[in-house]
């Protein structure tokens, strides 16, 4: 009877995994206690591959193997005032439509390429490369005005290109 229980809660959990990796997952604990007792320190996946005689690759697999699995419709977060959850699954979502930040970001792109050398400069620098309307005058030989009027230009004929198509 009580090998059966013990089968059960080793062989009957939600995802299957072989013994043998279930028993290196046993080694890899006690060596880990084991070297933590001696050491002060945790040992390292190459250590314990070495001193177990087998890949790196399969240690990682039977440490990962032992970890509990969680449904992403589990309950990450519940807020004690109105009782709502958040699931794991809204964690990961972003809320936003990917094909449509896709074409943003080509349309952009398009719009950056047919600008003239200097205003395409002046995009990449303060937008891409984070750069403050000083620095770019200052890269460029002119002042902080006449960047900020040469910007505000260039995205007021990118917004309408944009609204155009």
């Amino acid at each position: 009877m009580i090998g059966e229980i013990k089968r059960y809660i080793r062989d009957d959990g939600p995802v299957k995994v072989s013994r043998s990796i279930k028993e290196l997952s046993i080694k890899i604990k006690e060596l880990q206690k084991e070297y933590f007792y001696k050491k002060g320190e945790e040992i390292t996946i190459n250590q314990i591959a070495k001193e177990l005689k087998t890949s790196r690759e399969d240690i990682i697999l039977a440490m990962e193997s032992v970890n509990n699995v969680e449904s992403i419709e589990s309950s990450t977060y519940t807020n004690h005032k109105d009782g709502n959850s958040i699931s794991l699954l809204e964690t990961l979502s972003n809320h936003q439509n990917e094909e449509e930040m896709i074409t943003n970001k080509l349309s952009i792109n398009q719009l950056i390429e047919n600008l003239e050398a200097r205003d395409k400069e002046i995009i990449l620098l303060r937008f891409y490369k984070e750069k403050t309307q000083a620095q770019v005058a200052k890269i460029l030989g002119i002042t902080q005005v006449q960047v900020s009027r040469i910007e505000r230009k260039i995205l007021g004929n990118m917004r309408n290109k944009l609204i155009e198509a």
